[in-house]
C-alpha cells in the first residue's frame, strides 16, 4: 500500500483536514445547484439511475454491449429518441404501496406499506438518436481521466481483503461505475474500462459503503438510495482529497444529483462520511501499513 500513503501527518492533523474537505465539498455542491444548466440538468438527472446488481445482471443478460440506459420517456427528456423497432431491455422496479390491514394482535386496523417490483422496460444509449431542436442539457458529471499516481486502487483492493472482501475489475452495465454486493459474497466490482483515475474514486465509493452499508437491513438501501448515495460519494471525494487526488469533476455533480438539490441531506451526512473516511485514513496512510 505504499504508493497511497501520504506525508506522516498526526491522527488530529489528518482528522482537520477530512473536516476541511467535507465543508469544502458541501459549498461547491450549494454553488452547483444555484447554477440554471444544474437547474436543467435537475429536471431529467432523476429519470437516470444507477441500476441495483440484480437488475445489472439482467441488463448484461440482455444486452451485453449496453453502456446507459433509461425508459423510453426517460430519453425523451434527455433529448434523445428511441429508434423504431428497437427491442427493450426488462429489468425489474421498485415503489411502495400503501395498504390497510387489520392488526392480528389489536384488531384494529392500520396502514402499511408494501413493496412492489414492476416490470420495466428501458433502452440502449446506442438504440437511440439525438431529437433535433432539443435543448442540450450539460452532465456535471464528468468521469475521471488520467492515471492513479498514488496506487489507490492498489491500496483499496488490499484494505478490503485484509478483512474478507475481493475487488475485482469486470465489464458492468448500466451506466454504473462498480457495485458492492449485498448478499453475503463480500465482494466490490469495479468496471473494466475505467481509466486509472476513475477506477480509484470508484474503489474509494464502494469502500465507502463497505464501511457504512455492508450490514444494512435489507430494503434499506433501497429506502434511502439517496442518502446512502450521498454519503458513500463523499467518502470518495474526501478520501481522494487526502490521497492526492481530486474527484470534484465527478463527484460534486453526482452527489448534488442524489441529494436531489438538497445541501443540508449533504451536510447532515457529514458525522457518518467523516467516520468511514478516519478508518480509511488510518488504514491507508498508516505506516505500518503492509
Amino acid at each position: 500500500m505504499s504508493a497511497a500513503k501520504r506525508g506522516r501527518k498526526t491522527p488530529d492533523q489528518r482528522r482537520a483536514e477530512a473536516d476541511a474537505l467535507h465543508a469544502t465539498l458541501v459549498d461547491q455542491v450549494e454553488a452547483l445547484t444555484r447554477d440554471e444548466g444544474w437547474k436543467r440538468f435537475l429536471k431529467v438527472a432523476a429519470t437516470f439511475h444507477t441500476y441495483s446488481l440484480n437488475n445489472l445482471l439482467l441488463i448484461l443478460a440482455q444486452n451485453p454491449d449496453a453502456t446507459q440506459v433509461a425508459g423510453f420517456r426517460q430519453w425523451q427528456q434527455r433529448g434523445r429518441q428511441v429508434r423504431k423497432g428497437e427491442r427493450g431491455i426488462k429489468i425489474r422496479g421498485f415503489s411502495t404501496k400503501r395498504v390497510t390491514v387489520e392488526n392480528e394482535t389489536t384488531g384494529e386496523e392500520e396502514e402499511k406499506q408494501l413493496a412492489r417490483f414492476p416490470v420495466l422496460t428501458v433502452f440502449d444509449i446506442a438504440q437511440t438518436d439525438p431529437i433535433d431542436g432539443a435543448e442540450p442539457v450539460t452532465d456535471p458529471v464528468q468521469l475521471l481521466t488520467g492515471d492513479d499516481p498514488h496506487g489507490i486502487t492498489e491500496a483499496v483492493t488490499a484494505w478490503l481483503a485484509d478483512r474478507g472482501w475481493t475487488l475485482t475489475r469486470e465489464r458492468v452495465g448500466g451506466g454504473a461505475n462498480g457495485y458492492t454486493t449485498t448478499d453475503g459474497t463480500q465482494r466490490v466490482v469495479v468496471r473494466d474500462d475505467l481509466e486509472p483515475a476513475a477506477a480509484a474514486k470508484t474503489s474509494l465509493h464502494e469502500a465507502g459503503h463497505v464501511i457504512l452499508h455492508a450490514d444494512d437491513a435489507p430494503g434499506e438501501y433501497v429506502a434511502h438510495r439517496g442518502r446512502k448515495e450521498t454519503e458513500a460519494e463523499s467518502v470518495a471525494y474526501v478520501m481522494g482529497g487526502l490521497l492526492g487526488l481530486d474527484t470534484s469533476a465527478y463527484s460534486v455533480g453526482y452527489i448534488a444529483t442524489w441529494a436531489e438539490g438538497d445541501v443540508d441531506l449533504v451536510r447532515d451526512a457529514a458525522e457518518n462520511v467523516l467516520s468511514a473516511v478516519h478508518t480509511l485514513t488510518d488504514a491507508l496512510t498508516s505506516p505500518h501499513s503492509p
